[in-house]
């Protein structure tokens, strides 16, 4: 995202390349998205303890036939509604001959990119099934090569046609290496993660017979009845990419924050979940209600432990963060500003977001879709509801701070939901770990004077980059080591608070 923001620079022609390298991973979401691992791993589990390695990778080679034909028929279909979602991607841009060269090159860039949709159902199964093995290492490391192909398609553009072109310069080539450049990365990521399935026994390469085996039909009926719980927060998502792409840049600011946003979760949230929930499954397998709780309480008070310290953080030091990640053509004062407001929004909502994450996978792990499709529908109808009034905010950095503030609304409401039929489903057990949650809110304490200091430290002195981060990564430093040390301190003083 750095890089495409120095290249393309605060134009729509990134507006329009950022929205439609999205538009792909959205629409896989109606094939499952990120909720397939939840249901595939599970139903991968009990197989391998009741059938064995080989029955197992037939099941996994079942599903995979009826995904990828779902996948590849919303491929197509991605084609040919281009037009229309070109349409509603450019409403910012001013009508006349801009309007109709944005609209071109944006249906342009969503047919280069519409096999994504194939590429990511594929990634997403060898991931499952690697997790399924408990095998996390290449399937968390495998996304990267995504980042790595895009930069490279990016200084491939910079070389070739400059930097800081919008939509009336922007020539056929340009839009063809980056469409071309962003679908080659996705392949890379999923040929990658084929490679890891196989490696672990578990082939993902379709197969006929899914109709015929119980077991598969049993998933693929679950998977069904999840659409709602991934296709919902896509389509808040695309409302949201919408809405920014009225303003100049405003794509690339918010995905930029919106990033950020995803990093605590993803370091926090998602790893914590991944290594947990083939035990969660187990437990709830075994109907064993104590050890399922317990197990719900570790992995919720390892995501406040990442995500309370990463909202102070992103929060205190938002400034020197998008005074860092502005480059090249997007370092302008204004762009900076409407960045730093983005992340220190996102800040506080990346922490609603880890619980709403934790919370729905540890119900899918109890094979509940009911509950994680109630909270995705909160997120959808809060979203498609006050995003469109975001409009009516001027332009520029308070149009997309009020955005993020949907974003954050939205995830809160989304965790509350989770938490309280968590809180139905252990009943009598307990749904927190007192010690644990005292023990960070003392972490929290410890921390907030350092980061305020930073805080103010930053605001205050005008030297630039690097005074930024000689004084801003010490101070992080200092304050995770104090959060830790506190957080220690409490929590072995109450080793029985349940």
């Amino acid at each position: 995202m750095v890089v495409v923001g120095a290249v393309l620079g605060p134009t729509f022609l990134a507006n329009a390349f950022l929205a439609t390298n999205t538009v792909p991973s959205l629409t896989y979401s109606v094939v499952a998205g990120p909720v397939l691992a939840l249901v595939v791993v599970p139903a991968v589990v009990g197989s391998l303890a009741e059938r064995g390695v080989a029955e197992s990778a037939l099941l996994l080679r079942r599903l995979s036939t009826r995904l990828v034909l779902i996948a590849t028929a919303l491929a197509l279909l991605l084609v040919l509604v281009s037009p229309a979602l070109a349409w509603s991607l450019t409403l910012g841009v001013s009508a006349g001959a801009e309007r109709e060269q944005a609209q071109r090159l944006t249906t342009t860039l969503l047919v280069l990119v519409a096999p994504q949709v194939v590429l990511y159902t594929v990634a997403a199964l060898g991931a499952a099934a690697q997790q399924a093995r408990e095998r996390f290492a290449l399937a968390a490391a495998a996304p990267a090569l995504e980042n790595v192909g895009l930069m490279l398609t990016m200084v491939a553009a910079a070389v070739l046609h400059g930097s800081g072109r919008d939509v009336a310069e922007a020539p056929d080539g340009l839009v063809v290496l980056l469409g071309a450049g962003a679908t080659l990365s996705v392949a890379v990521h999923a040929a990658v993660q084929v490679f890891g399935a196989a490696r672990v026994g578990l082939s993902v390469r379709p197969v006929r017979g899914w109709r015929t085996d119980p077991a598969a039909r049993r998933t693929a009926d679950r998977l069904r009845s999840s659409v709602a719980v991934a296709a919902l927060p896509a389509g808040a998502f695309y409302a949201l990419l919408a809405c920014s792409a009225t303003v100049r840049g405003g794509v690339l600011v918010f995905q930029m924050a919106y990033s950020v946003y995803s990093l605590p979760a993803a370091l926090g949230a998602r790893s914590i979940t991944t290594a947990v929930l083939p035990g969660l499954s187990a437990a709830a397998r075994a109907g064993d209600r104590w050890r399922y709780a317990s197990s719900w309480r570790q992995a919720f008070s390892y995501v406040l432990m990442a995500g309370v310290p990463a909202l102070f953080l992103l929060v205190g030091f938002s400034g020197p963060a998008a005074d860092l990640l502005a480059n090249g053509e997007l370092r302008t004062p204004e762009l900076v500003a409407a960045l730093a407001a983005c992340i220190a929004v996102l800040g506080v909502a990346q922490l609603s977001a880890g619980v709403h994450e934790i919370g729905r996978q540890a119900l899918f792990a109890r094979l509940d879709v009911s509950g994680p499709r109630r909270a995705g529908t909160v997120v959808f109808v809060a979203t498609v509801l006050l995003a469109p009034a975001c409009l009516l905010v001027p332009t520029g950095t308070p149009r997309l701070v009020a955005l993020c503030g949907v974003v954050l609304l939205a995830d809160t409401a989304a965790a509350a939901i989770v938490l309280v039929l968590l809180r139905r489903a252990i009943r009598p057990a307990a749904v927190l770990d007192r010690a644990a949650t005292a023990a960070t809110a003392a972490g929290a304490v410890a921390a907030m004077p350092v980061i305020g200091a930073g805080a103010v430290l930053t605001g205050t002195a005008d030297g630039g980059r690097l005074l930024d981060v000689l004084v801003v990564t010490p101070l992080a430093l200092l304050a995770v080591a104090l959060f830790l040390l506190a957080w220690t301190a409490v929590r072995t003083r109450l080793p029985g608070a349940r």
